[in-house]
Parts: structure tokens; sequence; C-alpha cells
């Protein structure tokens, strides 16, 4: 039985803690007790706590931003060179996905023009055609989405998987490391994004400029980013990894 520990940046009274771990535990088809959680706010995990897991998993970050960082900042990008450093399975999405890039050396910038919220239309690069997680997905698909910061330059040895019409670097991974990072939101279907926005109704405002009753209602499925995190999971099996298994 696989373990996770997901590294989450979430205020003590944010609602979405729990959400968000159901989340994962839906789209991975594990039960949520399989999930750690660690503080990033507070500090970072020990070797010793990384080396317990088989996987970690980043997701978004309610109201943290990587470009205005503050003083938890330095040392949480530290800890996604550790995993880098160690080779550990790792899927990074939305916050996670643009701590990962900026922590190995590329740029994440606070962008009102490229945010992106609700079910948007992402396509594959030719890299991500190619890929052996992506490359099952459809070249066109709507992925669930909430974010202000992005990713302008992917850091050295990053791959582009896929694109959006406002967000080049929608996807990459890490040349030679079990890494996959994504801005949109895979642990997320329609049904959880819209509890998500309802949890941060500010965002929706300051994004869209519409009625969030009205601005949900326009959101789509998203069958095809659902299976995303269990074929991460094959693929690492497939590839000899996770090599702990637990009973």
């Amino acid at each position: 039985m696989d373990t996770f520990l997901l590294l989450q940046v979430r205020n003590a009274d944010d609602p979405m803690r729990t959400q968000e771990v159901d989340c994962f535990a839906r789209a991975l088809g594990c039960a949520a007790q399989q999930i750690r959680v660690f503080d990033l706010l507070s500090g970072v995990p020990t070797p010793e706590q990384l080396d317990q897991v088989d996987v970690v998993l980043l997701g978004g970050s309610g109201d943290y931003s990587v470009a205005e960082g503050g003083d938890w900042i330095l040392p949480a990008l530290e800890a996604m060179r550790e995993l880098c450093d160690l080779n550990k399975p790792t899927f990074a999405s939305c916050w996670g996905h643009q701590a990962m890039a900026r922590a190995l050396g590329g740029e994440v910038v606070t962008d009102m023009q490229r945010a992106e919220l609700g079910t948007i239309e992402v396509h594959l690069t030719q890299a991500g055609r190619e890929d052996p997680i992506f490359g099952q997905l459809p070249h066109r698909f709507f992925a669930p989405m909430g974010h202000q910061d992005c990713v302008t330059r992917l850091p050295p040895g990053a791959i582009c998987l896929a694109s959006s019409e406002r967000t080049e670097n929608q996807a990459f991974r890490i040349e030679g490391k079990p890494i996959y990072c994504t801005q949109f939101h895979p642990e997320l279907n329609r049904t959880a994004l819209i509890e998500r926005l309802y949890a941060y109704p500010q965002y929706v405002q300051s994004i869209s400029g519409e009625p969030i009753d009205s601005f949900v209602e326009q959101f789509k499925e998203t069958p095809e980013t659902d299976q995303l995190l269990g074929r991460f999971m094959k693929h690492l099996r497939e590839e000899g990894r996770p090599k702990k298994i637990r009973t």
C-alpha cells in the first residue's frame, strides 16, 4: 500500500486543508489515511520523513504566493530542491508547480493578464504527446484551474508538456527525475473546483469579474485530467517506483 506526503501551504483555519487531502485521495484511488500532511509554513520535512513515504504531493496554497513569498518561502524552496536531489517521486500542482520551477532556477511572476480560473482548455506540446503519462491524454482537453502567479521561464532540465492560451508553461517534467508539475489541478474535478472557489470567492471577482453563482455554471467536466494522477502512479510502478511497498 503506497503512502504519500502532502506538503501544504495553508492557514490552520483554511477549510480546504481537509478538502485537499480528500481530493488527492479520490484522484489517486487511495484512502485519505494513506496521505500524511506536512505544513510548509511551519518548517520543512526531514530526510527521514521523506524516506518514510513513497510519493510527495504538492497542491494549491490558499492565501500564499510563490512570487510574493514570505519568511517561509526560502526553506520551502530548499525542500523542493531536496526532492529533486533525492529523486523523490513527486507530483506538484498549482502552487507546487510554481514552487518547483522557482526552486530549480525558473521564474514565477504574478500577472493578472495571465490569470486563469475555471475549466480551461489546455493543449499538449510535442514533448507532451511523446510523454508516457501525458501522451495518453487527448491533444486538447479541459483542466480545472485557478491561479494568478505563473511560470514565465522553466528551470534548466525542465521539459514543457502542455500550454494554454494565456500560460505557456502549463505542465512540465524534470528530465531524468520522477517529478511532474502542472499549473492546473488534476486532483480536482468540477464539483471540487466549485467547492474550492466558494471557499475563496474573492478570487472569482478579481479574475473573472463575474458573480460566482453564474460563473461556476460555465464549468465543464474534466474527465481527462481526472486520470492523470493514476497514470502517474502506474508509470512509477512500471519504472520500478515506488520501491517501498507496504502492506
